[in-house]
């Protein structure tokens, strides 16, 4: 009997409105929380790793900006680089962040 009332509740929407506000909250709570572990959080990791590969470039490392242009870093600057391209070695300035990729592989020795 008691379960038919509260069907009777339910289907009326005169049930208690804390309860279900309380609930919504939660419920938002968790699909913020899903959202920042599934979007956010991968994002700024791979924003980290980006920005420390072009913090530990060198000269002679071989590259790809976003452009699509391989080449050879023949310059560093503290916000540009010169890269020598492969095919006629012509010499071409690009900003520290137009790198999307580092070729060169690089011994760790950090500890």
């Amino acid at each position: 009997m008691d379960f038919m009332l509260t069907l009777e509740k339910a289907a009326s929407g005169k049930q208690g409105g804390s309860g279900g506000t309380l609930i919504m909250i939660l419920y938002l709570v968790v699909i913020f929380g899903a959202m920042y572990f599934m979007l956010i959080r991968p994002q700024r990791k791979k924003q980290k790793e980006e920005k420390k590969m072009r913090e530990n470039l060198q000269v002679g490392d071989e590259i790809v900006t976003i452009g699509g242009v391989h080449g050879r870093i023949i310059a560093l600057k503290e916000d540009t680089f010169v890269v020598e391209s492969k095919s006629d070695h012509s010499k071409l300035t690009f900003s520290r962040w137009a790198i999307q990729q580092n070729l060169t592989v690089h011994d760790s020795t950090e500890k």
